[in-house]
């Protein structure tokens, strides 16, 4: 990243010492949730969260999802939220539903709370492409949510 003279730059902070994560994991297609999970938690770890300041919560699918990470902000334990879970395509509209109002609630949780939430809710074409994905995605979603709480008490 370029530095400029007499600007100060919040730079990338990925260490998760201290802070308080909460995942909600949707148990719908729960073999990609749970390598989503895998791939978060080893992150998460990986990079100095402890733990015992972590909390799971599961729930039957992604339009669950928003109302309890709601719920897990509101609570005033956590640093920063993480989303998770699979929404494949399927033969009807329902897939476009699922998608596009669970990515919207958990951008509003975010904004009306101010506790940044990572996204690791895939919605991919078929099975294959959930499973290529979700280890990956899982990862850099447990980094984003280190990220965005170092950036947030940056910015307090």
């Amino acid at each position: 990243m370029a530095k400029f003279e007499n600007i100060e730059e919040a730079e990338r902070n990925l260490d998760g010492r201290g802070l308080g994560i909460g995942i909600v994991m949707s148990r719908f297609n729960i073999e990609a949730s749970e390598g989503l999970l895998s791939g978060c938690v080893a992150a998460l770890t990986h990079h100095g969260v402890d733990p015992s300041r972590m909390i799971l919560v599961t729930v039957p699918g992604a339009l669950e999802i928003p109302v309890t990470l709601k719920k897990l902000a509101a609570s005033g334990k956590y640093d920063a939220l993480v989303a998770l879970g699979a929404v494949i395509r399927g033969e009807t509209y329902h897939f476009e539903v699922v998608a596009n109002e669970s990515a919207k609630g958990v951008m509003q949780v975010q904004l009306e709370t101010g506790i940044p939430v990572a996204n690791g809710i895939l919605t991919t074409e078929n099975d294959d492409q959930a499973f290529s994905r979700m280890n990956e995605k899982g990862r850099e979603s447990g980094l984003a949510a280190i990220e965005m709480a170092n950036l947030m008490r940056r910015l307090s």
